[in-house]
């Protein structure tokens, strides 16, 4: 079925249930921290399913996965290009670290905003770290893909992309889910078989981001000394799914409830913390919507409710469902007062109006 192309309403469905997902995923700290699927599930029946929870303050607050989400895309919002947008979202990052009670920021987002210097010449570089190999790029990243949908923005996507994620996670693991989380949003605007979206990462993003790291000169000795483990972890899922050509059919393990899953996450983690790494979390995100089409409450069970990183997870899956479906059957409580709805939809709609 052809999919109408993605109106302002799926715009601002895609930035609001990103932070569904991301509040659904975290439960203030008790979720993203529960390494069993199947214990979540048990908790979320007793709370009487998805659709009964309201997800508002103070039980369900967003993570710093959507703090950073917002600084980007108002750092985007603003229309600024180039150095200029660099400097801008360098200072959006450092203005949202003061934000992070109780949303639990990683270690290399923390690191990384401490050495930002926006202003200053360079001052959105930071030094390289062999341990940057997180989510927090990743996470934060799906708006780059709703400012530059467009298939010959590919280059903007990607730089912008590669430079923001590199401001805390230098490192390819870490910038290169950045880069995936952003092209699956513009995919999703395209309507691009999600059966495609993988390929695309590892045929046109990456080689593109690899050309541009060596370009700008920065770093360049490190990262590509350790580039390959993300290209060749994505080819490995790719492979196992039946993807690789972009096509399909779709290949699923005989049984895949949450206790298996949340085995299988794990064979797509770098140290056994499911969705942790900026490979794992775009990629959990993608099987998640491989498998739940428009069902909101089936991408939720496989996004959001697994063992791991769960709110990192969610918030890309969200996005990219939001940009497919809308609001449609959600229920209304997911989302009517969900913190800091209304800078999430301001966000969507400047960002609907410059990519237009």
């Amino acid at each position: 079925m052809e999919r109408p192309s993605a109106t302002l309403e799926h715009y601002e469905a895609a930035m609001l249930l990103s932070g569904v997902g991301d509040a659904l995923g975290y439960r203030n700290q008790l979720w993203e921290y529960n390494e069993s699927g199947p214990a979540i599930h048990q908790e979320l029946k007793e709370l009487g399913g998805l659709k009964n929870i309201k997800v508002e303050l103070p039980d369900w607050p967003v993570s710093d996965d959507t703090v950073l989400h917002l600084a980007t895309a108002e750092g985007l919002a603003t229309g600024k290009t180039g150095e200029e947008l660099l400097h801008d979202v360098a200072a959006r990052y450092v203005e949202a670290m003061k934000d992070m009670d109780g949303r639990k920021p990683g270690p290399s987002s923390i690191l990384g905003v401490s050495q930002l210097r926006p202003g200053e010449e360079g001052g959105y570089r930071v030094a390289y770290n062999p341990e940057g190999t997180g989510c927090g790029a990743a996470m934060r990243s799906m708006c780059i893909g709703l400012r530059y949908p467009k298939p010959d923005q590919l280059d903007t996507l990607v730089s912008v992309a590669v430079e923001t994620g590199r401001m805390t996670h230098p490192h390819p693991t870490g910038f290169l889910g950045g880069v995936a989380a952003a092209l699956f949003t513009a995919y999703a605007v395209q309507r691009r078989p999600i059966t495609s979206w993988g390929l695309g990462l590892i045929t046109e993003a990456c080689p593109l981001a690899k050309s541009f790291v060596k370009e700008r000169g920065h770093a360049v000795e490190e990262t590509e000394r350790d580039w390959d483990f993300f290209c060749d972890k994505w080819q490995w899922y790719l492979d196992l799914r039946g993807i690789s050509n972009g096509v399909g059919p779709v290949v699923w393990p005989s049984s895949y409830g949450p206790a298996e899953r949340d085995e299988v996450y794990k064979s797509f983690s770098l140290s056994g913390w499911a969705g942790r790494s900026g490979h794992d979390a775009p990629m959990i995100a993608l099987d998640a919507l491989l498998a739940a089409g428009s069902d909101w409450e089936e991408l939720m069970s496989r996004a959001a409710f697994h063992g791991g990183d769960s709110d990192s997870t969610a918030v890309i899956a969200c996005c990219c469902w939001g940009l497919l479906y809308g609001t449609q059957g959600v229920p209304k409580g997911n989302y009517s007062n969900l913190e800091y709805r209304d800078r999430l939809v301001r966000s969507a709609e400047q960002l609907y109006t410059l990519s237009h």
